[in-house]
């Protein structure tokens, strides 16, 4: 993406699935926010309308898959073929030679015989199956290694490499890699990524083989109403500890005639004035828990809002930061918000799993028997959260399913307007929800 932006290009980034900081480490590179295309939360018509819709004003867009390119009912081949978009491949070159020809074979072809041999591809046809830009090797040792490599591959372009002794590395850490929010790659890092890139693969090549889609009517439900924007303020807690937010989920609260107002629960004193509503999303409020701790007076606003009946939207790190304390990997507690009257713990594994979401009452997201979508990504847990009495006067209005159907334990912690799940739900998967979100204001 840096090395396209380089050649002059408006380049649009998208991540398949839902990973949100792959999708904050494409906006540093690009430097145009990422659309996540999540065919489970959002269906194949949000996923087809949101690709076309921020492609067509680009000059090129590319999508990064998600884990191997046929892994899951919603693989990356089924991205690529729903799209009719073409695929470069990236193959790690590190101890191979010839035999990267057969993989390279085996990944062309897989698409056509998957669908004779049970395997849940069905979007894949069974003639040509999915297109082709090429293949990129990285980690090759010389010349001469990329040279044994690209004379292996048949009936496919090898469109470059990059080099091993390229020494670069994005930190990372327990959920994965830092956020862009702490700026983990410097400007010179990535200009000297970009450069070996141009150097060593065809951009020309790639670009040739590139048709974006024609721009279509994307009348949005809600656009319509785009001009009140600014009616409603929602407070959004964007900072190092909250950055976990589908843009999507924004743009549908603009459309429903929100206006967003960011804040920092690390430094800034308190909730900012004139504001209806306060939505803290997820992130690593675990790295940052004595700093959150120490800003006593953010703190007290927001549990003041809360007691004031006020509407608080919480996810994930927001419910962790709602609760009475966060007890870190060392077992040190610190000090939260107290909204909720039960404490959080780090754990060692995490929690990953996509979750259907059964409203069991009317609240700020939808009403009693409406269905959302969203995923959990966590290695937080509330202890002995199903006790009946965990939240004292307040209620769980989630009943919550797995993506096989199965129900879990039910979530969405309500306590008077203050709402809090670990459940990143995307807007997009129920179109009610911003429109909802928005008129519980009124």
């Amino acid at each position: 993406m840096a090395a396209l932006r380089k050649k002059g290009l408006e380049v649009q980034p998208f991540k398949a699935g839902p990973d949100f900081i792959d999708a904050g480490l494409h906006r540093l590179a690009a430097g145009r926010v990422s659309r996540n295309l999540d065919q489970w939360m959002c269906g194949k018509d949000y996923v087809v309308d949101c690709f076309q819709k921020h492609a067509s004003a680009s000059d090129i867009a590319v999508i990064e898959g998600v884990m191997g390119m046929y892994d899951g009912e919603f693989s990356t081949a089924h991205l690529a073929n729903l799209l009719q978009v073409p695929v470069i491949l990236v193959i790690d070159a590190y101890g191979m030679a010839e035999s990267a020809g057969a993989m390279v074979y085996g990944f062309a072809g897989f698409g056509v015989r998957s669908a004779d041999c049970g395997v849940k591809v069905e979007n894949l046809e069974r003639s040509g199956a999915l297109k082709f830009a090429g293949v990129i090797f990285n980690r090759v040792a010389s010349e001469n290694h990329y040279k044994r490599l690209k004379e292996s591959v048949r009936d496919m372009p090898v469109l470059g490499y990059l080099p091993r002794d390229l020494n670069f590395e994005i930190p990372h850490r327990h959920l994965g890699l830092a956020t862009a929010e702490e700026i983990p790659i410097t400007d010179e890092n990535m200009d000297r990524l970009s450069d070996a890139i141009l150097e060593h693969v065809d951009f020309d090549a790639i670009i040739a083989r590139v048709e974006l889609p024609k721009e279509k009517d994307h009348h949005r439900e809600g656009a319509k109403d785009a001009k009140k924007t600014g009616r409603f303020r929602i407070a959004l807690a964007y900072d190092k500890a909250f950055s976990f937010y589908y843009e999507d989920n924004l743009d549908l609260l603009r459309d429903a005639g929100a206006e967003i107002v960011h804040f920092s629960p690390l430094t800034d004193h308190a909730i900012p004035d004139s504001v209806d509503a306060v939505y803290i999303g997820g992130g690593y409020p675990e790295l940052h828990a004595e700093a959150l701790a120490g800003n006593r007076s953010m703190l007290a606003s927001v549990k003041a809002w809360s007691e004031d009946g006020k509407s608080i939207y919480a996810e994930c790190g927001g419910l962790m930061y709602l609760s009475q304390c966060i007890r870190d990997f060392d077992s040190r507690s610190h000090a939260m918000a107290g909204v909720f009257p039960f404490e959080t713990r780090m754990l060692k594994k995490p929690k990953l799993a996509y979750r259907e979401i059964e409203l069991t009452e009317d609240c700020m997201l939808g009403t009693g028997g409406e269905r959302l979508r969203g995923h959990e990504f966590h290695y937080s847990e509330i202890p002995d959260r199903d006790r009946p009495d965990l939240l004292g006067q307040g209620s769980r209005i989630y009943t919550v399913r797995d993506k096989y159907g199965k129900e879990t334990l039910p979530e969405g912690f309500r306590i008077r307007n203050t709402l809090a799940s670990y459940i990143h739900v995307h807007f997009g998967s129920n179109r009610n929800i911003a429109k909802r979100f928005v008129g519980f204001l009124k």
